[in-house]
């Protein structure tokens, strides 16, 4: 069976009910004190899943007040990481680690852990959006023992802004958006393997930051590297030159090397059978898209990354055993 998100939305509760039973949700994995200026009013939506020991949050709220104190990690503490990154509003994070107070905007992460105090405030921006203002987020919740970086190393990112528009945090951060995305189709056994991988690409990330990447395990350095790799070639699928010496200099490689490491993690696959079988399924797609359809089918192979029609049929043939015409005129 998919995997199933736990939601909650102001079209079920509103008010001091929609606050506690938000609260109750994001508690689950962020044990902090919880407060509000809208709580009479509050109207918000959360959804959480488990990806194995990797908890994903996407959440939208008028404002919120998270603290955690000296006392409550005396009582417990699970030593989580909180990963959290504004997809609209604004915020502020007090921590314990080196980072002191942060300005938080949206398109930036900030971590906090739970073995360390921290006083976080998010609000909507005024004047944005329809309706009140709010704020909204993504986050992950993951074991500290899930991360192969020591804690004293990370102990130094804590509380601090991490960028999220470039590099390995721009990869992190189309990886989660799109993981919130497909959580209802994805099946228990998906959802671990994309827990796991969430926690390489933060590692990665964090790594990055500490200037730090050849501490991290090789294994996890593979998996980020594959991530990244093939991110790199849907985005550039429509580029008819898009080659593994091109993807290996994307990422400074070489094609050797690239070709080794893509081969074994990937059952045995090639990168060029891989672009290849990416830029067919994509023409199986558009073929059949009621917004492409007026678009003729050689635009459509070439939009695909492959311009040359005949080579096109014919591979497309031999993959889905149906010829690009009949696979339109069918589906329709």
């Amino acid at each position: 069976m998919p995997v199933t998100p736990e939601t909650a939305g102001s079209d079920v509760l509103d008010g001091v009910e929609c606050f506690e039973h938000w609260r109750e949700v994001m508690g689950r994995t962020r044990a902090a004190e919880m407060t509000s200026d809208h709580v009479t009013t509050f109207s918000a939506t959360v959804r959480q899943a488990r990806l194995g020991p990797v908890a994903v949050l996407r959440t939208a709220f008028p404002s919120i007040r998270v603290r955690r104190t000296e006392r409550m990690i005396r009582r417990c503490d699970d030593e989580l990481y909180h990963l959290t990154m504004l997809t609209a509003g604004h915020g502020t994070v007090a921590s314990a680690g080196p980072g002191g107070t942060q300005r938080l905007t949206p398109g930036h992460f900030h971590l906090v852990t739970s073995s360390q105090p921290y006083d976080s405030w998010f609000a909507g921006t005024p004047g944005t959006g329809v309706g009140h203002p709010r704020a909204e987020g993504i986050g992950i919740d993951l074991p500290a023992s899930a991360l192969p970086i020591p804690a004293h190393r990370v102990r130094h990112l804590l509380g601090r802004v991490l960028p999220g528009q470039q590099g390995t945090g721009a990869v992190l951060a189309a990886f989660l958006l799109t993981l919130d995305r497909q959580l209802p189709a994805l099946r228990p056994a998906e959802a671990t393997r994309l827990g796991a991988v969430a926690a390489d690409l933060l590692s990665a990330c964090l790594a990055r930051e500490l200037d730090a990447e050849d501490a991290l395990p090789e294994q996890t350095r593979h998996r980020a590297m594959l991530h990244d790799v093939r991110a790199f070639v849907r985005r550039h699928l429509h580029d008819p030159g898009l080659t593994p010496a091109k993807v290996a200099a994307a990422h400074h490689v070489s094609v050797s090397y690239l070709h080794r490491l893509f081969t074994s993690g990937s059952q045995g696959t090639t990168l060029a059978a891989y672009i290849r079988r990416q830029r067919l399924a994509k023409a199986y797609r558009d073929l059949v898209d009621p917004a492409l359809s007026a678009l003729p089918i050689h635009a459509v192979a070439a939009r695909c990354g492959m311009p040359r029609p005949s080579a096109f049929t014919r591979a497309f043939k031999a993959a889905y055993g149906i010829s690009p015409s009949d696979h339109r005129h069918y589906c329709r």
